[in-house]
């Protein structure tokens, strides 16, 4: 088949979140799979020399955006099998950030646009239009349309997938034509209309032939207003072409056996190597060097859908249990304010590094024992099956991916991946990672099954883009 994947980030280009792994390793996988898939992005200021010295100029020209006609430039790349094609227009994306700015709806209007229009000017006949979240919402809707005009559309089918819906691109009706060149025919109940607004996302999810969450709990949720940010009806409306499917990780990347960013190289026949990493996160982190004493690692943005009002409030308890704790991220003052009073309440056992930084981030997945997760909601999460690589048994609330990743320990059987609570209750999340803690203290055996069943689980993006390639299969008949 012949795929165009349209993303607002691309690792390993340009990346703010997750959003950029996936659209980064999924399409290497489905080109293993012998598919011809094209990756279709921006080309932003922060996109470095490094990869625009290997760019080749193809062609330009004037996408139809309303009554605006703006330059557009075609660069292209060959990587891993892959094609990537950058679009290029400074005045929208020569900017120091990604998003967040007074115009993204016009911005992000002009990248949809782009990508649809792109195939009648590259001779290129996608089976399958694959749009990412709100900024290529609009793709979806303008195929509507589109395949009856472009020949090169013609036999397109359009996959969207939601990684966040509470990031939804809500405006005001006015932008429907003026900006988004649409008619007024598309501002309806079962397209765009919303509560007076248009929802972009809403109008992808009707638009397009097929939707895919990034996990299968999360799929479920999203029926409920506690997780669907306003747009549960929407999603049951559409449930009968709504599918979870489990992100995957660069299993080559993070791979304990010849990751060189570690300490000391370790895998599952020969763990020795753990020890070396967990002394060099004692080290950089300031906790005291005790081999013997469990380590609790968190990295993440500090926010409260992530489960921080929990732990802030818990850190006397989780001190109380003889356990370090490293902490690293930034977000809400409050957190960041919270753990650092902790560091100095409890130098040498609790570490706050409010920062962002790989090669912490990297030691701590590494060398820690336990990876504490406990968030209110997450779509996926990664950060759980990348400890689980390094062999750092994840504590995670059974939310989302989390809940799809990781399989409780049980004390009966031995069998397990980590440790899990299901309510948001600080009492729950304690009498987990007490259990844990328990277990590293009382039978080491045990623990190192657990490591061992971590270390091995199956998060490869060959297993994810199997389930893709079935999906892609439905809705093109191929």
């Amino acid at each position: 088949m012949n795929i165009l994947f349209a993303s607002s980030e691309v690792a390993p280009f340009i990346k703010t979140g997750g959003l950029a792994d996936v659209a980064g390793s999924l399409p290497q996988a489905m080109a293993k799979l012998g598919h011809d898939v094209r990756v279709i992005l921006p080309l932003y200021e922060g996109i470095g020399d490094d990869w625009r010295s290997q760019m080749t100029y193809l062609q330009n020209f004037h996408v139809h955006l309303a009554w605006r006609n703006p330059y557009c430039g075609l660069f292209e790349l060959q990587r891993d099998g892959v094609t990537y094609y950058f679009v290029d227009n400074e005045y929208y994306f020569k900017r120091r950030s990604l998003y967040g700015h007074y115009d993204d709806a016009e911005r992000f209007a002009f990248f949809s646009r782009a990508v649809i229009e792109s195939p009648g000017h590259l001779g290129f006949f996608p089976d399958v239009i694959h749009c990412n979240d709100w900024q290529t919402a609009l793709v979806p809707i303008y195929l509507l349309d589109e395949r009856n005009h472009v020949p090169e559309l013609a036999g397109a089918k359009s996959v969207f997938t939601i990684h966040n819906i509470e990031y939804q691109g809500r405006y005001g009706r006015d932008l429907l034509e003026d900006l988004f060149g649409l008619p007024d025919s598309y501002f309806h109940e079962r397209l765009l209309a919303y509560y007076g607004d248009i929802n972009l996302m809403k109008g992808a999810i009707y638009a397009a032939d097929y939707i895919t969450t990034v996990s299968p709990t999360y799929a479920g949720e999203l029926h409920y207003s506690f997780y669907a940010h306003g747009l549960e009806g929407v999603i049951s409306n559409n449930a009968h072409k709504i599918r979870g499917i489990l992100n995957g990780i660069d299993v080559a990347r993070y791979d304990p056996k010849t990751d060189a960013r570690l300490a000391k190289n370790f895998s599952v026949r020969s763990m020795k190597g753990k020890a070396e990493c967990k002394a060099k996160l004692q080290e950089m982190a300031g906790l005291e060097q005790n081999p013997d004493v469990p380590i609790v690692g968190c990295v993440s943005r500090l926010v409260g859908h992530k489960g921080f009002d929990l732990v802030v409030d818990a850190v006397h308890d989780i001190m109380a249990m003889g356990a370090q704790m490293v902490v690293l991220g930034t977000g809400e003052w409050r957190y960041e304010e919270g753990f650092r009073q902790a560091a100095g309440m409890y130098p040498g056992r609790f570490s706050a590094q409010i920062m962002y930084s790989d090669a912490f981030s990297t030691a701590i997945y590494a060398g820690a024992d336990l990876f504490l997760m406990p968030s209110v909601a997450e779509p996926c999460g990664l950060s759980q099956m990348i400890a689980m690589r390094y062999g750092t048994l994840p504590v995670v609330r059974e939310t989302g991916g989390l809940k799809d990743s990781v399989q409780p320990w049980n004390q009966y059987t031995g069998e397990g991946t980590g440790f899990s609570f299901s309510n948001v209750d600080k009492g729950d999340m304690l009498w987990v990672l007490r259990q844990a803690l328990d277990l590293y203290y009382t039978d080491q055996k045990a623990w190192k099954s657990l490591q061992k069943n971590a270390m091995t689980a199956d998060f490869s993006w060959e297993r994810s883009a199997l389930d893709y390639q079935e999906v892609y299969g439905w809705v093109t008949g191929k």
